[in-house]
């Protein structure tokens, strides 16, 4: 073992909601932490859409969820973990004493007593639009994510999807927009029923069983008409747009995780209803995982993130108190409070 590796209690891999939120409760439970995440910022799947507005999180009113990430990295940060950005573990080794030693992608290590899982769906690519020379206009006028509402502010949009993002990208847009097409291979959208019935009753077009078969641009540049066909048919229809958005979903890569022995489907890790996995020492939480009563929220993220951490910390110490005692009632808070101004008479 090289003896200038640092021990810590739990290394928590994966930098979204999940692995923040696990970040902050790590830190309630006084345990040493570290977070290792892949990309170079926090946020995981949330920085697809930094510009929606998200609703359902307890107690929080309608953020944009770039504001919950800040908020998210900012509360991760409360007790000073560790937090490594830019290196994908692909190895882990248990040692004889039960530890584990990570190696990353870059050939960096580290040592840990515990491994929280919280990796979402992978390493996540957007699904592209299967049509020659496509990848042209990427540079342009064609979108796989909206990183901002502003740019297409009077514009002719045409949207290539049916899921979540396509529903909610369509909704956002059609106060902004001077028109919204939405364009789905299948009569059924797959995104949350009040959102599908927002944007029916909206202007919003919609036109289904259709697909975007054809891009034209008469400049070569910029897409400037999108010809679309009848899925069963083959009869073609012309739109003028400005701007397309595809949002045909995400692929997937778990990479060398696979290779771990830890019991997986195809999306998700199996876990028990204390978050662990099959194995010793490795838990997991958020959308990585599966479970009898999983709730595939963000707020179902962070019970999961308690859950596993609370596992996590008996896994070192049987003898520790099952749960954090509430913050406020948590003596780690003490000093904090008294920086915000706020003493125990209050």
């Amino acid at each position: 073992m090289n003896d200038a590796l640092e021990l810590y209690d739990v290394t928590i891999i994966g930098g979204g909601p999940a692995g923040m939120y696990t970040a902050f409760y790590s830190g309630m439970r006084d345990l040493k932490t570290k977070l290792i995440e892949a990309k170079e910022e926090l946020g995981g799947r949330m920085l697809i859409y930094p510009e929606k507005m998200i609703w359902d999180v307890g107690g929080v009113t309608p953020t944009l969820c770039r504001q919950l990430i800040d908020q998210l990295a900012e509360q991760a940060r409360t007790f000073d973990p560790t937090i490594v950005l830019g290196q994908q573990i692909i190895h882990q080794a248990r040692q004889e004493d039960g530890t584990y030693i990570l190696t990353s992608s870059t050939g960096e290590q580290h040592w840990t007593r515990t491994i929280i899982l919280t990796i979402g769906y992978g390493i996540l690519q957007m699904a592209k639009l299967e049509i020659e020379g496509a990848d042209r206009y990427e540079v342009t006028n064609l979108h796989y994510t909206v990183q901002e509402l502003e740019p297409f502010r009077g514009k002719r949009v045409l949207i290539s999807g049916g899921g979540n993002s396509a529903v909610d990208w369509a909704n956002e847009l059609e106060g902004i927009a001077a028109s919204v097409t939405v364009v789905h291979r299948r009569d059924q959208f797959g995104g949350h029923e009040k959102n599908i019935a927002r944007m029916k009753e909206s202007s919003v077009e919609v036109r289904t069983p259709y697909a975007v078969s054809q891009l034209h641009s008469s400049n070569g540049a910029e897409i400037d008409q999108v010809t679309i066909s009848h899925v069963e048919t083959g009869e073609q229809e012309q739109f003028e747009v400005d701007a397309v958005i595809v949002n045909h979903g995400l692929k997937s890569d778990f990479g060398p995780l696979r290779e771990w022995g830890l019991d997986m489907g195809e999306w998700c890790a199996n876990v028990s209803g204390k978050l662990e996995t099959n194995l010793p020492g490795v838990f997991a939480a958020g959308d990585f995982v599966n479970y009898e009563s999983k709730v595939r929220l963000i707020a179902g993220t962070f019970t999961d993130a308690v859950l596993a951490l609370n596992s996590a910390k008996l896994y070192i110490d049987p003898q520790a108190e099952k749960v954090a005692y509430v913050s406020s009632h948590n003596e780690r808070f003490k000093e904090k409070n008294k920086a915000l101004g706020v003493t125990d008479d209050h």
